[in-house]
């Protein structure tokens, strides 16, 4: 009987370990579907970037004078207010990933710090006429909370990535070749 006790006690050993295992098993792939998912972002991210009407955009509005209002801009360029809207619109979505920590602040900082802080004061008095226009203080509220939030990050004693970063090499450089 010893034997039969011996063997049932090793068996609950067993389904022990084996529940344990299936545990870190799952945390294991929760954080990698996690990982998996941030990186989708940031490349979905990246994309927007790339397209064409955005670099228009882009383009458009960094030629903007600081503190264009909504009236100025709908006298003097009516052809560009579209380009604010798809300027704003755009980084309201990516202050809302930053802020649900679905894209990482640095990864967002890396790939748009500065752009969206010039971006932003350009179009900071535009948007401020926008919301007295509708009546909301929530027009490009996640815009403006990640101009303010990149530009807090910025340190300007850091050189910029083309400087400081001139000696980064690739892993395995050489041996893909």
């Amino acid at each position: 009987m010893t034997d039969l006790s011996r063997l049932a006690n090793m068996a609950e050993i067993f389904s022990a370990l084996v529940v344990v295992g299936g545990i870190i098993f799952a945390v294991l792939q929760m954080r990698q579907t996690r990982q998996q998912r941030r990186e989708l972002a940031a490349i979905e991210l990246f994309r927007s970037f790339g397209s064409p009407e955005f670099a228009d955009a882009y383009q458009t509005v960094l030629h903007f004078p600081h503190g264009l209002t909504a009236a100025e801009m709908k006298a003097q360029f009516p052809e560009c207010e579209r380009c604010a809207m798809l300027i704003s619109t755009t980084m309201e979505s990516i202050g809302v990933m930053m802020y649900q920590r679905i894209v990482p602040a640095a990864v967002v900082y890396n790939l748009i710090g500065s752009s969206t802080v010039i971006l932003w004061k350009k179009l900071e008095v535009w948007a401020n006429d926008l919301r007295e226009e509708v009546d909301s203080p929530y027009a490009f509220e996640w815009f403006q909370w990640l101009a303010i939030q990149l530009e807090e990050m910025q340190d300007d004693s850091v050189k910029p990535a083309y400087e400081s970063r001139r000696d980064w090499k690739p892993l395995n450089f050489g041996n893909e070749l």
